[in-house]
């Protein structure tokens, strides 16, 4: 998936266009998956993209997460999946699960964290799609710009920045939401993944710098 529901990249260097480190190119590949789900249901040829990706064997949380996942989707029905996900971020007005920021940060959408958010893209050259009417702090767009930023170029000061300032905050919380929604099957899985990675991710910024990389735990995501 190249662009999220409410973001187009104008400036940021595709994922396989540089020299990434290993650990740059998982975390690129985590964000871009869980962007693809949070964005739309998967359908079945995703989801058996997900169930055959390689996995890890060790015990660690992240890699956990990654099997559960790739069980759940090897289990799913696509259209139970999509019923599913119309139930939690879409229902008759409102999901069960709201997934922007500003509603997890303020208890409101489009308050401030939207605008720091939008003053944040335009610096990094990012620009919201046109025709689309999403407000741009939405959780999968949120994912892409990470994707983009972890993919491309962006100096880890860059990265961290962002990830504070619009990921940090709020984001593993939501996915420990998601778990416990009433309606989540397979996203129940996605919500285990989330937060392990989001929670992962936080440690390896606030350890790593560009001059002395310490890997992030190397458990395979799948590729979109």
């Amino acid at each position: 998936m190249a662009e999220s529901p409410a973001m187009r990249d104008t400036t940021a260097t595709f994922t396989g266009l540089v020299a990434l480190a290993p650990e740059d190119r998982l975390r690129a590949d985590a964000y871009r998956a869980l962007g693809r789900l949070l964005a739309a249901p998967p359908d079945e040829q995703t989801l058996a993209l997900f169930a055959e990706a390689p996995v890890s064997d060790e015990s660690n949380l992240l890699a956990v997460a990654w099997r559960m996942l790739a069980t759940s989707a090897g289990r799913a029905i696509a259209q139970q999946v999509e019923d599913e996900y119309q139930a939690l971020f879409i229902g008759l007005g409102r999901g069960e699960l709201v997934p922007y920021a500003s509603w997890y940060l303020t208890g409101f959408l489009m308050e401030r964290p939207l605008a720091q958010l939008r003053s944040d893209m335009r610096r990094l050259g990012f620009e919201r799609q046109e025709g689309v009417s999403e407000p741009e702090d939405h959780a999968a767009a949120l994912c892409e710009i990470m994707a983009l930023l972890t993919g491309g170029d962006e100096a880890l000061e860059t990265q961290a920045q962002f990830f504070n300032n619009h990921i940090g905050p709020w984001m593993a919380r939501f996915f420990r939401d998601m778990q416990q929604a009433p309606s989540a099957r397979f996203y129940r899985a996605v919500g285990q993944l989330g937060e392990q990675f989001i929670i992962t991710d936080q440690r390896y910024l606030e350890m790593v710098d560009r001059s002395d990389a310490m890997p992030v735990d190397p458990t395979p995501p799948v590729t979109s």
